[in-house]
């Protein structure tokens, strides 16, 4: 016969075991079965004729526009300089037979070019949408600290959260209408860690993350996938990483792992080494947020100071 106090450790011990396997499945889920088995997966091709990508010139929204037209759709292509639109329309047209068409518009200027691309975009059967413009602090910095901190935030605010708002407004209409459609809008793994020096960047991507999820509820009833993507490092200009590695790989690698989630997951890093990153900073951030906050503070001063350097040379 067990005591009153060896039952209560059964029941204590049943509980934890079953939280951990929870867990555990959630995370093998999430991160390798539902992938895998293509749950909910989405067939872009099916969406539309085309797929819009903002900053399709460089990086992660160039990779996008690259896998979308591999897999037949037509691409606009919309980003602030108009020799690298041209450049990137031919190459994709050249290399993957689909139709492109280009649009210039600088996104720092909320104000002035969503009519446009409004105007533009008429007509045209989107299926896809890629919210992937954004800008970043050109290196860590304290929010006071920051030269031409004025300008340099309203940018920010501007590109990454007036853009994916405005977009969706503009798309949106014509997918609720034929009941089909799929909007991804980039985020950043700055909006699920701390991350500081680079307050208001990550603040932004915050709201991309909570927008896309509240999004996702409203519409999905209209057949329209939502998803927000919140990646961590890439080699892109953008990060000022040059080379690739496992952490932060290219952006086709990268985009290629996203672009398995869409349907399957509604939020995720698209990568399963940002899965772990953030993972363990929230594990440290458990065990003491103290410890996690002096180190992540040290370890963007140090980013900072390095910067700062290269700055002066």
């Amino acid at each position: 016969m067990f005591t009153n106090l060896e039952k209560f450790g059964l029941v204590c011990i049943s509980i934890l075991g079953f939280q951990l396997f929870r867990f555990l499945f959630k995370f093998l889920y999430n991160n390798f079965i539902a992938v895998a088995l293509k749950i909910n997966a989405v067939d872009l091709k099916e969406t539309g004729r085309w797929a819009v990508i903002t900053g399709a010139t460089d990086g992660i929204g160039k990779a996008y526009a690259e896998l979308l037209a591999k897999k037949g759709l037509n691409v606009v292509l919309i980003s602030r300089t108009r020799e690298k639109l041209d450049a990137v329309a031919k190459e994709i047209g050249d290399k993957y037979q689909v139709e492109t068409k280009i649009i210039e518009a600088n996104f720092t200027n909320a104000d002035r070019i969503y009519s446009d691309i409004d105007k533009q975009l008429t007509g045209l059967e989107i299926g896809v949408l890629i919210n992937n413009v954004g800008m970043s602090y050109p290196h860590p910095e304290y929010f006071l600290d920051l030269k031409n901190k004025d300008e340099i935030y309203s940018n920010i605010i501007n590109c990454n959260v007036h853009s994916v708002t405005n977009m969706c407004k503009i798309v949106l209409p014509g997918m609720t209408e034929r009941r089909r459609g799929v909007i991804v809008n980039l985020s950043s793994t700055a909006a699920q860690i701390p991350s500081p020096l680079l307050t208001v960047y990550a603040a932004t991507k915050a709201y991309v993350e909570k927008f896309s999820l509240d999004l996702s509820s409203e519409y999905s009833k209209f057949g329209i996938t939502i998803q927000c993507v919140l990646p961590g490092y890439v080699a892109t200009n953008m990060s000022k990483i040059r080379s690739s590695t496992w952490m932060a790989p290219s952006p086709i690698k990268y985009v290629k792992e996203a672009m398995k989630t869409i349907g399957v997951l509604e939020r995720t890093t698209g990568y399963f080494p940002h899965t772990l990153l953030v993972g363990v900073v929230h594990t440290l951030d458990a065990l003491s947020p103290r410890i996690s906050k002096w180190l992540i503070v040290r370890t963007m001063e140090n980013i900072r100071a390095r910067a700062l350097k290269r700055v002066k040379n």
